[in-house]
């Protein structure tokens, strides 16, 4: 279910809150050939399919980076705000991949909002901390702590 906030004071009062999970979204060999496309990353344990079946992930996986940057619309199915003019990805202060997504795999984007403050320019930051699970997997695919900012 998606949390829609209206202006600043109401993103300061997410400070803390558990924003849910998103639904499972599967990861397609397509999509990872786009990805390798778009970065010029073809190495082998992506994208081919019949090399990676020896590999040692019996098959092909998901570019951590692709993993990383699916963040962005799995995040918009947790909040939408609305209210500011403009709102900007600030950056990362943590990312890991304690496991790798095979082709194949569904995964889901877990939000927390860490903390929100005020900053310059009559905006707020949003630190929140993001956890992508594979679907029956013990271990998340990434971990990350990724930093927001609103203005008004």
């Amino acid at each position: 279910m998606t949390t829609t906030v209206n202006g600043l004071d109401e993103i300061k009062e997410l400070s803390g809150k558990d924003l849910g999970q998103t639904d499972w979204r599967e990861i397609t060999q397509d999509r990872v050939n786009t990805f390798a496309d778009a970065t010029d990353d073809h190495q082998w344990i992506h994208v081919d399919e019949a090399r990676a079946k020896d590999g040692p992930f019996g098959g092909t996986i998901a570019h951590g980076y692709l993993t990383l940057s699916l963040l962005i619309p799995l995040f918009g199915e947790l909040l939408d705000v609305r209210g500011v003019t403009m709102s900007l990805n600030y950056g990362l202060e943590k990312v890991r991949f304690p496991s790798p997504v095979r082709v194949g795999d569904k995964i889901r984007l877990i939000g927390k909002v860490e903390s929100v403050s005020e900053v310059a320019g009559n905006g707020v930051q949003m630190v929140l901390d993001f956890t992508i699970e594979i679907e029956g997997s013990d271990k998340p695919a990434c971990v990350a702590r990724a930093v927001y900012r609103h203005y008004a």
